[in-house]
């Protein structure tokens, strides 16, 4: 029930243009925390991705124990399916919520407004991780509710049908795995979830684990060929390219479904796929509803060393940001805050907090029994990598071109994968010509 640029930013600058005329007298508004919880009061919405907790009642229970803390205040969760799309649509007026999970779609410089800020960088450094990736001009606008770490997700108990057991420490051996897995076994090796889009764009999440280098993406606005052979995105969508080639993947793509894809692979019918670490409590759960053993399921990182190691870069999950125009701004900050921080959701569902010095969950203990090396996605360079990649209408962070891989893979496009990267890096270095890179 995840995810998480290009389709979706036209239509926000016309959301952003619509709703800077309305209650723009509110922006600059601090969403500060509470200092009595006795004196908070009022219903505020929550806008959420998580069906699935509205539907088991899990989200409910939380909203019961925050209403011990803050009795004046009711949570009210509206879940959205088509999270982008749906919130896309609702921020073109000034009824998208009270809280809000942060869409892809929209770049950081818009966020002032459509956020209200949440307090100094300063400040909100000291408690959380990844507040960096949501600051402008000093101030933070979304804390991220979890972290995440990138890599595949796959059933432990296929790879041994097929007899492999250990990691592939290289894309060359990643694809035979995947080949000995279609010849021994009658699971599909890898799933893209094509139809669905949005797990096509965990593998831009991947730039960094190649070479091990946390300034990956940043490198992106000083390069002109980020496909080139070397680069960490020749890596990541050669891999994917190789697999859907080699007939690897689901034979249909067109015909892929998210949530019946938990249950595949809870079974066993599906192999592996591609997502970040908040996954894997999803998938064990299917594998236990389906009376499969949810240990089957594992979490292993992209298939590249650097220096006998593998890396996994960490990243925020979606954050969770203030409406600018709430008049229950208090409110909404403190079911953040106090969502974040004493709810445990983070820990009930083996995902990593973004409390400082939050230790890892069980759910990556390969990682660290592997010693892979966890890097931090560094950012410095994002509003200039966004630029870039507005201008060149590629949309690194979306579905399309990924998908558009896919169908060039599967014969469904013109072109192969040398053509198709050779337009994505002219498409670039145009685009970093035109903004004077």
């Amino acid at each position: 029930m995840r995810r998480k640029r290009v389709g979706l930013v036209a239509a926000i600058m016309v959301a952003a243009t619509a709703c800077s005329g309305q209650g723009s007298g509110r922006q600059g508004e601090i969403a500060a925390p509470p200092s009595d919880p006795a004196k908070v009061s009022g219903e505020i919405t929550v806008l959420t991705n998580r069906t699935d907790r509205i539907a088991d009642g899990t989200l409910k229970k939380y909203a019961a124990e925050f209403g011990k803390v803050y009795p004046g205040v009711k949570v009210k969760f509206e879940g959205l399916t088509d999270y982008e799309g749906e919130t896309k649509i609702r921020m073109s007026t000034e009824n998208y919520g009270d809280v809000l999970l942060i869409p892809n779609s929209l770049s950081v410089a818009q966020y002032p407004t459509f956020f209200a800020p949440l307090g100094k960088a300063g400040e909100l450094s000291a408690k959380f991780d990844y507040t960096d990736h949501a600051t402008v001009d000093g101030q933070v606008y979304g804390l991220a509710d979890i972290g995440v770490a990138n890599g595949f997700v796959y059933n432990k108990a296929v790879w041994r049908k097929a007899g492999v057991t250990d990691w592939p420490a290289t894309p060359e051996e990643f694809v035979a795995d995947l080949e000995t897995i279609k010849a021994k076994t009658g699971a599909i090796p890898y799933y893209t979830n094509y139809k669905d889009g949005w797990p096509l764009t965990n593998w831009t999440n991947a730039i960094g684990s190649p070479e091990c280098d946390p300034g990956a993406y940043d490198a992106l606005a000083k390069t002109d060929k980020p496909w080139s052979k070397g680069s960490d995105l020749y890596a990541i969508d050669k891999l994917l390219y190789t697999i859907v080639d080699k007939k690897l993947a689901e034979p249909d793509p067109t015909t892929t479904n998210w949530e019946d894809s938990k249950a595949q692979i809870g079974t066993g019918k599906i192999a592996s796929m591609w997502l970040g670490s908040w996954a894997i409590s999803q998938m064990r759960a299917a594998a236990q509803a389906a009376g499969k053993n949810p240990d089957d399921i594992g979490f292993m990182p992209f298939p590249q060393q650097k220096n006998g190691k593998f890396c996994s870069v960490l990243r925020p999950d979606y954050q969770y940001a203030v409406n600018v125009h709430s008049d229950k701004k208090t409110a909404a900050r403190a079911w953040i805050d106090w969502y974040i921080t004493k709810s445990g959701q983070a820990a009930a569902e083996g995902s990593l907090s973004s409390v400082k010095g939050a230790p890892l969950p069980d759910t990556l203990k390969a990682f660290s029994d592997n010693d892979v090396t966890m890097i931090p996605q560094r950012q410095e360079n994002l509003a200039e990598v966004n630029a870039i990649d507005k201008a060149s209408e590629i949309g690194i962070t979306a579905q399309d071109y990924r998908q558009k891989l896919v169908d060039v893979a599967r014969g469904a496009a013109d072109g192969d994968m040398d053509s198709y990267f050779g337009t994505l890096d002219g498409k670039w270095s145009e685009a970093r010509q035109t903004l004077g890179g």
